[in-house]
Formats: structure tokens, C-alpha cells, sequence
């Protein structure tokens, strides 16, 4: 099976007003646009109104972990405003109608364990497993998802984020691979794919320099073979960011105007072409 349905995360059009970031989506032929998880900022009805006028859907919303929203932190104030906040955001995607959000375990750029690694599995397992079981009725999939270890300390590969997600008996869900990340941290991401592909539930897509697809030196060809492979029929969304250790000062400062039309064409563009590489193949 080809023919992905291609989602690009507003995450990257940094300081932007949704309207614009969901019309740019749908005239480079996206069919859906991810959405940032800051449920207190953003309108979730006008979201949805907006991309049902421009004939897309939300995919799944891109939850952020600050130091606030920590599943693992020892004090179990902290921990429980992580699970209200992932409670928030499964709130807000049912609004959107969208049917992912994505979580992980700990704060980004929190790189040392706060208590021992026995307490912070028990409470990622907990947490995770109270906001999923809010989020089940509400049609609300989680997705885990694994960044590099120069982000978090805390699950970097899909086989971490597979035996996470297994102990926390949820069925709504599953796992996520961002291939940036991967290309960091996996021996080969094709085979991580195949390993875990019955557990994926989301993918993001970027190159080696977390670019667009083409712009780095990632072969996309096997990575989507081995989604194929494995039957994987979710989207596939783009997460690009500048070459920084902080992307989102680097996007305030100006000089990043690559990161909205030029990226979101080649994006789609490339991977379609990936598509047609693979179709030709089999």
C-alpha cells in the first residue's frame, strides 16, 4: 500500500495565526494540518471551522512538555498537572475531530532522571494510563513518542516506547517514531519500523538536519518500504525545524522563511515522489 495521507505540523510556522498556516496546508495539497497542543491558546472550534472550509482534517495535535508538564517529576503536584494537561489537550482534539495527540513521558530538554528509574517508570506508566483511559471515550488515541538523547534521557528508541506503552494495558494508542530523531538514535529506521510497526500509531517525518525531506542525506525509500511493509495506514506529518539548539528563538529571529512555503512544497513533494519510487518498484 502507497498513498499516505500527508499531514504538516503548525509547530513549524512559529508565530503564525492558524488561518494562515491552515490555508498554506491545503493549497500545497496536504490533507490535514497538526495542530500545536496549547488547549488555553488556541480556539479549538475555529480550528476545526477553518479546516472543514478548507477541506482538510486536523491529524493530531502536537502536545508540548515543559518543565510544568511532567509526568516524572517526584513532586506528585507536578505530575498531576501532566496528567490534567494531557487530559486538556485530548479534550481539545475531540473537539477538532482529530484522533491523535501525542505524548511523551517528560519535559523537552530535561536531560537528567529527577528520582530513581524504578519511580519514574511506575509514574510515566500511571500517568500515561489515567490520561489515556480519559481520552478513550472521547474517540482520543495517544501516541508515544521517542526524541534524541540530547532532548530527554527518557525513552529515545521505539523499543523503550513499545514496552512502555505494553504496560500500560491501553489499547487506544500506540507508538511514534519522528525520523529525525530516529536517525539519531536507531541502528537502522526501516528496521525499527518492522520491529515495532503493529504498535505504530503516528510517524513524523524530517531529514537528518531536520529539514524537509531532500534537503538532508536520509534515503526516504526504505523508510516508507518498511511502513508498507508493515501495513502502517496513519499519517505521516511533517515536524521541521531550523538547525539550532533553540529552533523556536532561531524562528523569532528572523531568516527562517524556508520553513513555510519552500519546506511545505518540497515536503509533500519529495515524499510523493518516494511514493512513485516505491509503486514503480513493486
Amino acid at each position: 500500500m502507497t498513498g499516505y495521507r500527508y499531514a504538516y505540523n503548525a509547530l513549524v510556522y512559529f508565530g503564525e495565526d492558524i488561518a494562515v498556516s491552515i490555508d498554506r496546508v491545503a493549497r500545497y495539497g496536504y490533507d490535514a494540518i497538526e495542530v500545536v497542543g496549547e488547549p488555553t491558546a488556541l480556539d479549538a472550534a475555529r480550528i476545526k471551522r477553518l479546516a472543514d472550509d478548507a477541506r482538510i482534517a486536523v491529524s493530531s495535535v502536537c502536545s508540548i512538555y515543559t518543565p510544568e508538564r511532567d509526568l516524572v517529576h517526584p513532586d506528585p503536584a507536578v505530575r498531576g498537572e501532566a496528567i490534567q494537561y494531557v487530559k486538556d489537550v485530548a479534550d481539545f482534539a475531540a473537539t477538532m475531530g482529530a484522533p491523535t495527540i501525542i505524548v511523551h513521558p517528560t519535559a523537552c530538554m530535561k536531560t537528567q532522571a529527577l528520582a530513581p528509574a524504578a519511580d519514574e517508570r511506575r509514574w510515566a506508566v500511571e500517568g500515561i494510563r489515567e490520561a489515556g483511559e480519559y481520552a478513550a471515550p472521547l474517540g482520543v488515541n495517544l501516541s508515544l513518542e521517542c526524541w534524541n538523547r540530547y532532548e530527554t534521557y527518557f525513552m529515545n528508541r521505539l523499543e523503550q516506547a513499545a514496552s512502555l506503552w505494553t504496560e500500560t494495558g491501553l489499547s487506544n494508542g500506540g507508538i511514534q517514531g519522528d525520523t529525525f530523531h530516529m536517525s539519531l538514535e536507531e541502528a537502522s529506521i526501516p528496521e525499527a519500523f518492522r520491529r515495532h510497526g503493529a504498535l505504530l500509531q503516528h510517524v513524523h517525518l524530517a531529514d537528518s538536519n531536520r529539514a524537509a525531506p531532500g534537503a538532508g542525506h536520509l534515503d526516504f525509500v526504505p523508510i516508507v518500504q518498511a511502513l508498507v511493509d508493515v501495513g502502517y495506514d496513519g499519517y505521516l506529518s511533517f515536524e521541521l525545524l531550523p538547525a539550532s539548539a533553540d529552533p523556536f528563538e532561531a524562528m523569532k529571529a528572523g531568516g527562517q522563511e524556508a520553513f513555510f512555503d519552500q519546506y511545505t512544497e518540497q515536503a509533500i513533494r519529495h515524499m510523493k515522489d518516494v511514493e512513485s519510487q516505491i509503486q514503480k518498484a513493486a
